[in-house]
């Protein structure tokens, strides 16, 4: 732990810290949710509350009545479907760069990660389980990423060339060369960030969901999204080397082999929604 605090603490550009997102995941927990607080924490940023509007009225009302306030779309979209939309404008500050470390170009891990979020949200929906926890986890999975990025720019060359000459993956070059993985180090991240627990450990064990223990579902979620975004070709560069299959993932989820393309399939079918609202 003190080691990942002590990297994260040197690290000199830190992502944004998405607090509204924390936030929001503890009030939509609550079953006696009040609407005019989850306004109020949306509507205190007003860039935020422009976007979401902006998103609302031309995608969804947009044959119809637009909507004039947070309210208003909260009433006629639903909760969910509002927080989602904030999570994607919130991820997308944190992955708006380049992580050329990683091959990715602009926007790339941003459009990965969101692919994965969906992915997750519709496993965790058909287990019967937190629907936006999975997506905001799935969101944030490589968060920890970004703050290995600015440390890889120096050992990009000794590591690309220590993955291709070793057929080791991406994940064992990192420990190898920089003693963190970017997993562990986004869920210490997220925990200090005040992310519920089950959230943190998913992302920290995202790609080991056996080791999890009691959050081993949440990270299985994490992980087969990761998966099914890689599956479905939002995966670029030398990501490519640090995903190796997990049968026991399959196990810890509660699905079957043959579940995942009907679970391609819907995100499909969603990620063709967010890319209309958000150009992705």
């Amino acid at each position: 732990m003190e080691e990942l605090d002590a990297y994260i603490n040197q690290v000199k550009k830190l992502p944004p810290a998405p607090r509204t997102l924390s936030k929001l995941l503890m009030l939509l927990g609550d079953p006696d949710i009040d609407a005019t607080q989850v306004v109020s924490l949306i509507t205190h940023e007003p860039a935020l509350t422009a976007n979401v509007l902006q998103r609302c009225n031309a995608a969804f009302f947009a044959n119809g009545e637009p909507v004039g306030n947070v309210g208003e779309a909260l009433s006629r979209l639903g909760f969910n479907h509002v927080f989602r939309i904030v999570a994607v404008l919130v991820g997308a500050q944190a992955f708006s760069g380049s992580q050329k470390s990683y091959g990715f170009e602009f926007g790339e891990l941003w459009r990965h990660s969101v692919a994965a979020a969906l992915a997750a949200q519709k496993i965790a929906e058909a287990k019967g389980d937190d629907a936006n926890l999975a997506f905001t986890a799935g969101l944030l999975h490589d968060i920890g990423k970004n703050v290995l990025a600015e440390a890889l720019e120096e050992h990009y060359m000794a590591l690309i060339q220590q993955t291709e000459a070793s057929q080791q993956s991406l994940l064992e070059v990192e420990k190898s060369l920089l003693h963190v993985q970017h997993a562990e180090i986004g869920g210490r991240l997220l925990e200090r960030w005040n992310f519920p627990p089950e959230l943190s450990t998913a992302v920290a064990y995202h790609h080991s969901p056996g080791e999890a223990k009691e959050h081993q579902k949440w990270a299985s979620y994490v992980y087969l999204g990761n998966m099914i975004a890689h599956f479905m070709s939002y995966s670029f560069g030398h990501q490519a080397f640090a995903f190796r299959g997990r049968a026991e993932a399959l196990d810890l989820a509660g699905i079957r082999s043959e579940d995942l393309p009907l679970f391609m399939i819907a995100t499909f079918e969603a990620i063709q929604q967010v890319e209309v609202l958000f150009k992705i």
